[in-house]
């Protein structure tokens, strides 16, 4: 009641002074909000004051509802998250302003803008609750019944179901209540069963695709927490956040500028401008989740996280879709059909003649007498034949029919896709996943993928001399402080230098890390000290195509304006006309001592380091332009530094592995070619006694300056192109397009994006990738080694290698069906095979057969092959080869049994009719151990480590035997005895010595169905 009391005379002070609080600054909120304190405490205490005047001698109890006013609220900040969202979506410079421009919304946010939040878990959770998390709601998944709903909108599972009603209405009223019920029942059963397999598949798969999509999606952002800069997930962002950005990062939430050189933005995403926005203290601080940046680097302010950005709303509304199709899939879809025409082909021949044999009487019962006679027939009993041969004819269509296969490429692609992400390769494009078995070139960077991105400052050079490692107090002091100059100025990293006494914590990019390690510890280096006597008036950001960056910064000491160049030996020697020696004298830089330093450069480049120069000028006052354009010429070479960085251990192997596999491995890099050739001979992409006179060896300038003609003539012979640009990347990957090559691609910067987006495979890297970069790959390799480029290479082979293996498998099958109950419909006039028994094979094909097949693990044979051709047919002639010698031998064996299974065995048509549908199960899962291997003659190779496929073997063969023995109602079968089992199993166990035999035979190189001049 009291809050209530006090909320009125707020609101009535309010009103008497004549403004609106909503109206006022942070400053004069300040002094409102003191007022009103004030005036509260003094009427509490007055009417404290008169209340104990007047009753001084009575003590009143506390009441039950008794309550403490707390006048100082906790929890809250100075401005709320409507102001904030506003400001920023509106892009309202005029009220930014009236809050105190960015540094008064960081001071309302209790934001230090140097040091950042407090890094503990109160205050992280006060701004949770305060402004909330930086997720967004997603539209629900979609449910299992979702799936199974799908399922059921199948055509021919819709005719089976309207059958299995037929047969349950018709049967109860031809054969009563009591046995009537079985054979619809039984569809039903069946039917259910199908639906629910393949259901649960596509929901288990549909949950992994979500699965890693919340992977992909946790990026890695550089925030600065109590003046430490630490990496955390892009969900654990607050409000009040001060965010580290770089050219490639993603922006993570909506904020503001604190802080930024040459910053522009890519904000297509959000407007669909392809135009780069520039960002600036001035006139545009605001920046906006989901943009990406694409120059300079900065620091900003978070002031809106999750759904209160626009990109928040509008993820919120997007659903990725993982029903994207394959090439593969798409490939196997025209199969499908192909093969479902021929079933339905021969499904309505089995109809036609079923029906006129049963018109004509020649269909006779299980007693020997006519199905038909005429009008003496029941209509109840023809409408039941009728059922019967129509469920028969439909059942041919769904066996015929091989639904398994996209559920096939479903399951394995599902599969290699979470067995990938354990072998540090995480799968963006499903499509990505069995294109790469058809690589024929990798394009790989150099630093981070080839080698270990661990750098350090091995060699150090003044003037023409080598400086060892701990001599440095013999150089000039003057030298030395220029040097802290350039280092701590021109950088992107930072150092952190805890009190406790602990060890230096530097971030930034491993050569930023590298140079800043060996100023702190060589040079002693206080970059804190440093950052505070200079102000920075410009900076040019590092990129891929300049391979520098500059600073443009004023000494506070004597107000002096000086440029530091920092980046590429040879190009920053070149912008260089004189140079410091050992001593600090400055000398003149001729032709002749350019070419010493060039000799000195290749030195180190030839002993696998990266060299980087510093070079420095005075700019006089007047000679500074208005946008602070850094002079490029007649510098100072202040000195050189030797940086090396390790290859990968186990990379050469990789690389051998990926040439014996017919494989070409291509090293681009931004190196100099001198790097570029130690590093590839290193590695095993040159040889040591290679002849490079024949243009193995290039640079990205010479690749650029070639006439079309001549780059599609010396492309497949380029091994290592050094000096290069991402435009000679992209160039290097069209040309090798052109030439008919899948071309695989690493790239990690925004710049390689059009190259990872032209490349069949782009492979982005996980650790130092940009943002940029990963949104345009298919692949991200997450530990950034090409030993995992080439794990991703042999998984992609093992992809299509399992769905070829598959598709023999199911049309071994398919053959053998629909041979066996055509030849038998239309001799018999009956189907050995019934409803219930069809559909029981099409699960063992499908789903059974699909896990078991569809999750064998890549093996070092896939390696001994070469890449199979982008227009290579799928069914190969050694997989026709053994489908057809398979299917005609199970066809023999069961029309054997058919025609001649009664007098032989001794046995009725019941038993005989359970024997063929024994015999024909069995026989596939002999054969399944057949399809493991494609062309190797031992199919038990390895078999011990798949222990899923030996399950559903053990779970088939159990299913099989209750099928037989125990659900004879159900399956319309009869118990068969010992001899009789082993009659089937010795008919089924043939399998293998005609597989193996068959291996024997020669094949042409020529398609087989390029003779029959069909076209797939």
């Amino acid at each position: 009641m009291l809050s209530y009391i006090l909320e009125g005379k707020f609101k009535f002070i309010d009103l008497l002074l004549g403004f609106d609080p909503s109206s006022l600054n942070i400053s004069k909120k300040k002094w409102h909000s003191a007022f009103r304190d004030i005036y509260c405490s003094r009427a509490l205490l007055s009417l404290n004051k008169a209340s104990s005047s007047k009753k001084s001698h009575t003590n009143f109890p506390r009441s039950p509802s008794y309550t403490i006013v707390n006048l100082k609220p906790e929890n809250r900040f100075q401005i709320d998250q409507t102001s904030l969202v506003q400001v920023v979506k509106e892009k309202d410079l005029v009220r930014l302003q009236k809050l105190g421009g960015v540094d008064g919304v960081a001071s309302a946010l209790d934001t230090d803008a140097e040091l950042g939040i407090h890094d503990d878990e109160e205050e992280i959770l006060r701004r949770h609750e305060e402004f909330g998390s930086n997720t967004y709601k997603k539209p629900p998944a979609k449910s299992l019944f979702y799936f199974v709903w799908q399922a059921f909108k199948d055509l021919t599972i819709i005719i089976l179901i309207a059958c299995a009603a037929l047969s349950l209405g018709f049967g109860m009223k031809v054969h009563g209540a009591k046995e009537g019920w079985i054979d619809g029942l039984s569809i039903f059963i069946a039917v259910f069963l199908v639906i629910g397999v393949s259901a649960i598949s596509n929901y288990r798969q549909n949950r992994q695709f979500d699965k890693l999509s919340k992977v992909s999606n946790n990026i890695q952002i550089e925030v600065m927490r109590d003046g430490r800069r630490q990496q955390i997930s892009i969900f654990e962002i607050v409000v009040g956040d001060v965010i580290c950005l770089k050219i490639g990062d993603q922006v993570p939430a909506d904020g503001l500028l604190l802080e930024g050189h040459s910053l522009q933005v890519d904000e297509s995403s959000m407007t669909g401008e392809s135009d780069h926005v520039e960002v600036n203290q001035s006139q545009n601080p605001f920046l906006f989740s989901g943009t990406k940046v694409v120059d300079g680097y900065a620091r900003m302010l978070v002031t809106s996280v999750g759904m209160n950005t626009t990109w928040g709303e509008m993820m919120s509304q997007i659903s990725k879709d993982s029903d994207e199709q394959t090439p593969l899939q798409a490939r196997l879809d025209k199969l499908t059909s192909s093969i479902g025409k021929v079933g339905l082909i021969v499904a309505f021949l089995v109809l036609v003649v079923l029906f006129v044999r049963y018109f004509t009487g020649t269909t006779k019962d299980e007693n020997g007498n006519k199905r038909f006679n005429g009008s003496k027939t029941k209509i109840d009993d023809i409408i039941n034949a009728a059922v019967e041969i129509i469920a028969a004819a439909v059942t041919i269509v769904v066996v015929a029919i091989p639904e398994g296969l996209p559920l096939a490429v479903t399951l394995t692609l599902a599969y290699s896709m979470k067995r990938m992400m354990a072998d540090n390769a995480m799968v963006r494009k499903l499509s990505a996943c069995e294109t790469m078995g058809s690589a024929t070139t990798i394009c790989t960077d150099k630093t981070g993928t080839l080698t270990m991105n661990q750098m350090k400052v091995t060699k150090f050079w003044l003037g023409k001399d080598s400086v060892a490692e701990g001599t440095h107090s013999s150089i000039a002091p003057y030298v030395i402080e220029l040097f802290r100059e350039a280092i701590a100025l021109n950088t992107t990293g930072s150092v952190y230098k805890p009190t406790s006494g602990a060890e230096f914590e530097i971030s930034g990019s491993p050569t930023e890390k590298a140079i800043l390690s060996w100023a702190v510890l060589e040079l002693k280096m206080d970059m804190e000290e440093v950052v505070k006597t200079h102000t920075i008036l410009h900076v040019e950001a590092f990129n891929s195509k300049k391979k520098r960056s500059g600073v443009l910064m004023k000494r506070k000491a004597d107000n002096s304006i000086w440029v530091h160049w920092k980046g590429a030996a040879e190009m920053v020697l070149a912008m260089c006309s004189s140079y410091y020696d050992a001593s600090g004298l400055v000398k003149e830089l001729d032709n002749n001592q350019k070419m010493e330093f060039e000799q000195i450069i290749q030195g180190m480049a030839a002993s696998s380091l990266r060299c980087i120069a510093f070079a420095h000028k005075e700019v006089p006052t007047d000679e500074i332009e208005e946008h602070h354009t850094l002079k490029e010429d007649g510098l100072i070479l202040l000195g050189l530094v030797g940086i090396k960085d390790p290859c990968r251990p186990g990379v050469k192997k990789a690389v051998q592995d990926c040439q014996y596999a017919g494989v070409s491995v291509k090293m681009i890099t931004g190196d100099n070619i001198f790097t570029a050739k130690a590093i590839a001979t290193e590695c095993g992409i040159l040889r040591s006694n290679q002849d490079l006179s024949s243009g193995a060896v290039i640079e990205g300038v010479e690749f650029r300056n070639y006439t079309p003609e001549e780059r599609m003539e010396k492309v497949d012979k380029i091994c290592v192109m050094a000096r290069s640009s991402p435009f000679d990347k992209l160039l290097m990957v069209q040309c090798l397009k052109q030439k008919g090559h899948v071309v695989a691609v690493t790239g990690d910067g925004t710049n390689d994006a059009p190259a990872l987006k032209e490349a069949d495979i782009g492979l982005s890297m996980g650790i130092q990738g940009t943002e940029v970069a990963k949104e345009s790959s298919d692949i991200v390799i997450l530990d950034d080694n090409f030993a995992s480029v080439a794990t991703v290479l042999k998984w992609g082979r093992c992809v299509y290698s399992n769905i070829q293996k598959f598709i023999q498998f199911q049309l071994t099958v398919n053959v053998a069906a629909l041979v066996i109950n055509f030849v038998a419909a239309i001799s018999a006039g009956e189907v050995p095979l019934t409803a219930v028994q069809l559909l029981w094979v099409n699960l063992i094909m499908d789903t059974l057969g699909a896990l078991a097949l569809a999750t064998e693990k890549p093996t070092n044979e896939l390696m001994e092959n070469p890449p199979v051709g982008r227009t290579e047919p799928l069914i190969t002639n050694i997989m026709w080869r053994n489908l057809l010698s398979q299917a005609f031998y199970q066809i023999a064996v069961l029309l054997t049994l058919q025609f001649k299974g009664k007098s032989i065995f001794n046995v009725n048509d019941q038993v005989k009719n359970t024997m063929i549908f024994n015999t024909f199960v069995i026989c596939q899962v002999f054969n399944e151990f057949n399809a493991r291997k494609l062309e190797k003659k031992n199919v038990f190779q390895g078999l011990h480590k798949n222990k899923l496929f030996m399950a559903i073997i053990a779970i088939t063969i159990v299913l099989q035997v209750l099928m037989v023995e125990f659900l004879n109602k159900f399956a319309d079968t009869e118990r068969l005895n010992w001899g009789q089992w082993g009659v089937c199993v010795g008919f089924a166990s043939l399998s293998w010595p005609i597989g193996c035999l068959v291996k024997f035979i020669p094949l042409p190189e020529k398609p087989f169905l390029s003779y029959l001049k069909i076209k797939k």
